[in-house]
């Protein structure tokens, strides 16, 4: 077995346990044929030492979390990061390969292992801030991603959208590769609804309104009571605007048609899911949300936006796609799918996601792509 090092800049931790999950589901499909070492850290106020280290380990993977003291100094708290992760990298067995989880700063570790060591390193990157209208930082910042990028053995991205953008921004690899995100398709599966008969349909967030539009959303539903729809809209998901978006439920009246249910995690998510009829997705920007997989998983159409990477898994045969911004675009698809959303097959919904993101596949995607590396 190969001993694989992830970088991860972002994953769950005693602070925020969602944080980064589809980072984590990645190690563990990879470490289904690998022993992989999962090193991350995090900046924390008032912590009573400078430094922590979390040591877990379960089968393959083995999990290094360094916890480390927030400092409003900027310079002080780039050093921290850096020694935090070395810290880290003192713990880990001697990789075979370095696997970057988003640039840049650990792109630049990586890098000067592959300098010093000889060590061959690839990337995978989550993030939208290469997508266009972002920000992607000033000159030395992109000159730094350009060579780490450059020096990567490959680079791989959950949506083609997001490889073109960052070739875009002058990140150049000869080889950016689609890797597919992991879905819990044993968690994630249809079952036979246990709501009454109106459309129930779904939006799962992290309640930003910026970039997950839900007020648009809320704008749209308003349109569908005015027009005498009946349906239940539930909302899930916690985050920085979920009280302004319950005032505007409230400000338009909607409390009857729309539920709140905070946070929701592992089974109760999946439970909750699988018995909606349709997942609407609002959002302004996006790269691939993993709902959208965990949604087909379960057998649900989708109504989206046509943001980011997400055409590249919805079309006709899976949902319904509309440009983003208006609410009335987005009440006349959800309107559309309340006559559609029966004549979806589950099965047909949830067959390619089994055989595209279920997570020995892709053990299997990422140990081929290992192999090929090393």
């Amino acid at each position: 077995m190969k001993n694989v090092i992830f970088l991860a800049r972002w994953y769950p931790h005693r602070y925020d346990p969602m944080f980064g999950l589809f980072v984590k589901r990645h190690a563990e499909a990879a470490a289904m044929f690998n022993k992989v070492t999962v090193i991350y850290a995090q900046p924390v106020e008032n912590l009573e030492k400078k430094f922590e280290a979390e040591t877990s380990e379960d089968g393959n993977l083995k999990e290094i979390r360094v916890y480390f003291r927030k400092t409003d100094n900027k310079i002080i708290s780039i050093a921290r990061f850096f020694k935090a992760v070395g810290k880290g990298l003192k713990i880990a067995p001697k990789p075979d390969l370095i696997h970057v989880h988003i640039l840049t700063r650990l792109g630049i570790i990586a890098l000067i292992h592959n300098i010093f060591h000889k060590t061959p390193y690839i990337i995978t990157e989550h993030w939208s801030r290469y997508l266009p209208g972002n920000d992607f930082g000033g000159f030395l910042h992109r000159k730094i991603t350009a060579s780490v990028v450059k020096r990567a053995k490959n680079v791989t991205t959950v949506t083609q959208n997001l490889a073109t953008a960052m070739k875009n921004r002058g990140l150049k690899n000869d080889n950016y590769i689609v890797l597919p995100n992991v879905v819990d398709t044993n968690m994630f599966k249809p079952v036979e609804k246990t709501m009454d008969d109106i459309p129930h349909f779904t939006n799962i967030s992290c309640f930003e309104d910026k970039s997950k539009n839900i007020s648009g959303l809320l704008e749209a539903v308003a349109i569908l009571k005015r027009k005498n729809r009946k349906f239940l809209c539930t909302l899930i998901g916690d985050g920085m605007d979920f009280e302004a978006m319950r005032q505007k439920c409230r400000d338009l009246e909607l409390d009857d048609v729309v539920k709140f249910t905070g946070m929701l995690e592992g089974g109760i998510l999946a439970e909750m899911l699988a018995n909606q009829d349709f997942l609407v997705v609002s959002s302004n920007y996006e790269n691939l949300p993993v709902v959208i997989l965990e949604a087909l998983s379960c057998g649900l159409p989708i109504v989206s936006t046509d943001v980011g990477g997400i055409n590249e898994v919805i079309g006709d045969g899976n949902g319904i796609l509309i440009r983003k911004g208006q609410a009335e675009t987005i009440a006349a698809a959800i309107d559309e799918m309340f006559v559609r959303y029966r004549d979806f097959k589950k099965e047909s919904l949830r067959e390619e996601i089994v055989a595209k993101n279920e997570k020995r596949n892709v053990g299997i995607f990422l140990t081929k792509l290992y192999d090929e590396t090393i």
